[in-house]
């Protein structure tokens, strides 16, 4: 059975502290969610009403909207659940007006379904994978030069030529596992759309590979090489190593994270966000040189506490996306270049402050536990986990103090 819940989103801030109110669609226990394209603040929303509170001067009027929207999406999701036939997509489609529904039929084509599926991520503010999804619908369409191609076209000879392409192309095997990932992602769509038979499903034979990422964590004596490391003021090279440096002190934040850290992001000395990726929320003690290299950049505070967002820009945006690309981009560019200077065996990039911290914390003799707790990791099975005790914010800021301590002890 189908559940059906208005919901505020408070998974995503905005940068002016709203918040978007969403329709939670909650199918076995599969989740997804709907916009209403309205956000407010915590201070609009009546939680135990699941509606706007009188406090919005507009609360009437939207309530109204809310509660037709509401109307129409259950009586969709009766309409399919009657039919034996409940899909997202089948979902989304009833709700779209009329005149802009794509036919479900065996005559839709690749693209045109491709181009659905990526429109309803963005939607969904599902921007990195609409991104990863467009990506790979570029390379198999520039492969094949023909927009009309059908699912049932794109068989095991099609795939297999595709990939032996991407290879004489100098494509990577991650890389050619990334695009194939999200072409059976979009195939699965369609099947469950009734675009394409099951029987036609061509990637029971192909193979998609993976290898193993190369080392990606430097070691304490290179780390300390990095920090001495004498560079020019408020050059991209000094600012790189700030990032990385910064990224590290908070236990490996990522890159995109550090970027959405606001100013109302530092309560009582601690870092408080919750992480895109994953959802789960951090509390981290900032440490005097994390504190440090923020006041550098204090006075540059827009609403965002690094100097690489506009401050009114749309967070998850595609536009937010590319900025944030591009950012890590240059960074990692400039912190190649450091990491040839100091001779490093691996390209240092954004990334290997998290891989470093939690190398170095185990070298240090901290526990596998420990350290996945510091990381927002779960460790072990889901079953044993439910037992395992929360560690200490305590124990964590201690971990997080003596690693930091590291980067100055002599060898």
């Amino acid at each position: 059975m189908v559940q059906l819940k208005i919901i505020l989103d408070t998974r995503r801030k905005k940068s002016d502290g709203t918040y978007p109110i969403m329709f939670r669609v909650t199918n076995s226990k599969q989740v997804n969610y709907l916009s209403f394209g309205i956000s407010i603040t915590e201070r609009d929303w009546d939680e135990n009403n699941r509606c706007i509170s009188s406090n919005h001067p507009n609360f009437q009027s939207l309530n109204l909207s809310l509660s037709k929207k509401f109307y129409e999406i259950q009586k969709a999701v009766l309409a399919l659940e009657e039919k034996g036939d409940f899909n997202m997509n089948l979902l989304k489609e009833a709700l779209l007006p009329q005149q802009k529904r794509v036919v479900i039929n065996k005559e839709v084509t690749f693209l045109q379904f491709s181009k659905k599926v990526i429109e309803d991520l963005i939607l969904e503010q599902r921007i990195g994978n609409a991104i990863v999804y467009q990506t790979a619908v570029n390379r198999i369409m520039g492969f094949c030069s023909n927009t009309s191609i059908k699912f049932s076209e794109i068989n095991y000879t099609f795939l297999d030529s595709f990939k032996r392409q991407l290879i004489l192309e100098g494509a990577k095997i991650n890389t050619v596992g990334n695009y194939f990932r999200s072409i059976r992602a979009i195939y699965n769509k369609a099947i469950k759309a009734k675009i394409v038979d099951r029987s036609c499903y061509p990637f029971t034979e192909i193979q998609i590979k993976s290898a193993r990422t190369a080392k990606r964590a430097i070691s304490l004596n290179d780390l300390q090489r990095l920090h001495r490391l004498e560079l020019k003021p408020n050059s991209k090279s000094w600012h790189a190593r700030n990032y990385f440096f910064l990224s590290f002190y908070l236990i490996g934040i990522s890159f995109t994270d550090l970027v959405y850290l606001q100013a109302d992001s530092i309560i009582k000395g601690r870092v408080v966000f919750k992480r895109r990726k994953t959802h789960k929320e951090y509390s981290i003690k900032i440490l005097p040189q994390a504190q440090q290299i923020m006041d550098y950049y204090k006075r540059d505070w827009n609403s965002y506490l690094l100097p690489v967002l506009p401050s009114k820009i749309k967070e998850d945006s595609i536009e937010a996306k590319k900025y944030i690309h591009q950012w890590i981009k240059t960074t990692n560019k400039f912190l190649k270049r450091l990491g040839d200077d100091l001779e490093l065996e691996s390209p240092l990039t954004t990334y290997v402050a998290r891989h470093t911290w939690a190398t170095t914390a185990k070298r240090m003799g901290y526990s596998n536990e420990l350290i996945a707790e510091a990381l927002g990791h779960e460790y072990g099975n889901a079953i044993t986990n439910i037992y395992l005790d929360k560690f200490d914010l305590e124990l964590i800021d201690e971990v997080n103090y003596t690693v930091a301590q590291m980067i100055y002890k002599k060898q």
